[in-house]
């Protein structure tokens, strides 16, 4: 099979042959566990396509899938490609007013796949859809409204058509379908102001899942808990479409009847499926380290030393590379083996037993936490990737990884690092990181202004900043767009300033770091109103928001000279001063995306008197009239 013929519809039908009655997708509903198998996989996506056809879709139809993680959403995107339609996928954290309407309207979706739960949001935008001819409801309702249509409907349409007609006639189709036939157009949030569609072909996709698997050795034995929503790229490419292709299981977090209720399912659906590796986001992985240290905390202070010394032996012996080789640090092994048996063995029980490392995507991971998972043997590698290379770019693995890294590239791809005007930097110098390979996406969606800026010649610019170094690890240093930009036209990135302040700082609960070619750095700050309160801050008093805005003060000047995080980050990056903010960065307010960065140009604009502000005298004195006025008790 020649790589540009290679399809998802390829790739499903090999594994349905090859792995045909091993178990393909895991499902909780209610208190068991439903195993099913590549075959009846196959059976109900042939159902479903031909459901699809018998509806009207045809090829090149796009079709909106609005669920959360399950077996049909995975289902119904494979049926999609056999009717030869293109896929839309959607967050379920999307609210229907707007950025739900604008990907429906700017995806010209003809037919939309939805949960129950989400039907209220397709409902109430169904009149600004005119262009919509089905909506296709994955759970049962006591009442359909005019052009709706239940998933078991559409499964007994297809079962009549699979009969009606030969098995030839139904696979035409799917089997039609070329490397370059758009497969989805994911729309990304970024962290700019409007939303884009990535277009993404069938063979960006196996493109890439060949891709990581040049990095990580997975078989048709291994099995995943998917946690991350499956629209997320990362959980698509790695969560669903490595394991296909290689015949391994996937689960997905069984439902609540809440958002809070699916996240407490998730620790115990880890000790069900007992996974073998798992994708995460920083967020996550913080969560999964404080239950671990409560639970520690609980057994009483011996346990807490055993843990301690455990971990702390475990760090040494392995260290923040394999690449500096172990030496004397050998002798350190008999004991690592040693504190396995007596603790940590029964601390990894509690994520199922088989686990061998997350991968972490999305925001980078902090070093710190990347030692702790390591310290109870349950490494965290961080990746790098995004949308439009389908996603992933680099990773590091158990064979190979550095601490802070991204890892290694994955193979085949092409890399440079670029300076502003699109020239290749030298090894070891900051750039911009500029890939080329058969997962660079197709361009976005009916917007061929960003597509020219964004892929030219083949590769794509990717707006981060990053360098190689000499042992061929990738590392990412943040936005290179969002690059702080002195008088002297010097650039500093800000991400890990503004990571390190709200880490280190409890007085602060988010920040974004400003400065467009302006003598000093300055801030917006969203405050932690109760750790000023804890602080003594009394802030329905004037006198108490000026000591807050102090207390805030006194938090950045730890980073400058004199201050116990001093030397961290040049001064001159540092913010002279900020802007107090009533309200927080959300998603709702779209001033946070969906992997939880900030849409600084949505920031921006939303507060650029109060940026305009700041840099006049009477503005960068913090006791301002607007600072004490945004901390006043709601």
């Amino acid at each position: 099979m020649t790589s540009e013929k290679r399809t998802i519809v390829d790739v499903f039908e090999h594994s349905a042959k090859t792995y045909a009655d091993h178990t393909f997708l895991m499902e909780k509903v209610g208190k068991e566990w439903t195993h099913t198998t590549y075959r009846e996989v196959k059976d109900m996506v042939y159902r479903l396509g031909a459901g699809f056809r018998q509806l009207g879709v045809t090829k090149g139809d796009n079709m909106a899938l609005l669920s959360e993680g399950r077996n049909l959403w995975i289902m119904s995107e494979l049926a999609m490609f056999y009717a030869g339609a293109v896929n839309v996928p959607l967050s379920i954290k999307l609210e229907e007013n707007s950025d739900l309407l604008f990907r429906m309207q700017h995806g010209d979706v003809r037919f939309i796949v939805v949960s129950g739960s989400q039907l209220r949001k397709v409902r109430a935008i169904r009149a600004e859809l005119p262009m919509v001819k089905h909506v296709i409801v994955l759970d049962k309702q006591q009442e359909l409204q005019p052009g709706e249509i239940g998933i078991d409907q559409v499964m007994a349409m297809g079962e009549a058509y699979l009969k009606a007609h030969t098995m030839e006639e139904f696979l035409n189709v799917g089997q039609s379908l070329r490397g370059d036939d758009l497969a989805t157009i994911t729309y990304t949030s970024g962290t700019t102001a409007d939303p884009k569609g990535v277009c993404l072909t069938h063979r960006n996709y196996t493109a890439n899942v060949e891709q990581c698997l040049s990095r990580v050795p997975i078989d048709h034995t291994w099995r995943t808990l998917i946690i991350l929503p499956l629209d997320h790229c990362f959980a698509h490419v790695v969560g669903f479409y490595v394991m296909m292709m290689q015949g391994a299981s996937v689960a997905t977090v069984q439902n609540g009847r809440s958002s809070m209720e699916t996240l407490k399912n998730i620790p115990l659906n880890i000790r069900e499926v007992r996974p073998h590796f798992i994708l995460s986001v920083p967020a996550l992985a913080k969560s999964f380290k404080k239950n671990i240290e409560q639970s520690i905390r609980k057994q009483g202070k011996g346990v807490q030393r055993l843990f301690d010394l455990a971990t702390g032996i475990r760090r040494l012996y392995y260290g923040e590379s394999l690449l500096d080789g172990k030496g004397l640090r050998m002798v350190l092994k008999p004991l690592v083996a040693l504190m396995d048996k007596l603790l940590l063995s029964k601390v990894r029980e509690s994520f199922g037993g088989e686990l061998r490392f997350f991968i972490g995507g999305g925001a980078l991971l902090d070093k710190d936490l990347q030692r702790f998972y390591i310290g109870i043997g349950l490494p965290m590698y961080q990746g790098y990737g995004l949308s439009e290379a389908t996603p992933v770019i680099s990773t590091n693995t158990p064979e190979f990884y550095r601490l802070g890294s991204s890892g290694k590239l994955v193979e085949p791809i092409e890399l440079r690092i670029c300076d502003a005007d699109g020239q290749p930097l030298p090894t070891g110098q900051q750039g911009e990181i500029v890939v080329k390979g058969e997962n660079v996406m197709a361009g976005y969606w009916k917007n061929p202004d960003a597509t020219a800026s964004t892929v030219r010649d083949g590769w794509l610019y990717t707006g981060d900043l990053g360098y190689m170094s000499s042992e061929g690890l990738l590392y990412v240093m943040g936005r290179f767009k969002s690059l702080l930009i002195g008088s002297d036209g010097e650039k500093y990135s800000p991400e890990g300033i503004e990571e390190a302040l709200v880490e280190t700082c409890d007085t602060i609960d988010q920040v974004m770091l400003y400065n467009n070619q302006s003598p000093y750095t300055t801030a917006l700050i969203v405050p932690n109103r109760e750790a000023l309160k804890r602080r003594g801050c009394q802030l329905s008093t004037l006198e108490g928001r000026q000591k807050a805005l102090r207390e805030i003060q006194a938090d950045i000047q730890r980073f400058r000279k004199g201050g116990d995080q001093q030397g961290l980050f040049p001064e001159r990056w540092l913010p002279a001063t900020f802007a107090v903010l009533k309200e927080p960065f959300t998603e709702q307010n779209q001033m946070i995306n969906s992997t939880m960065k900030m849409v600084r140009g949505k920031i921006e604009k939303a507060y650029a008197e109060r940026l305009e502000f700041i840099y006049t005298s009477q503005g960068k004195a913090i006791e301002n009239a607007q600072n004490l006025e945004a901390l006043c008790p709601a």
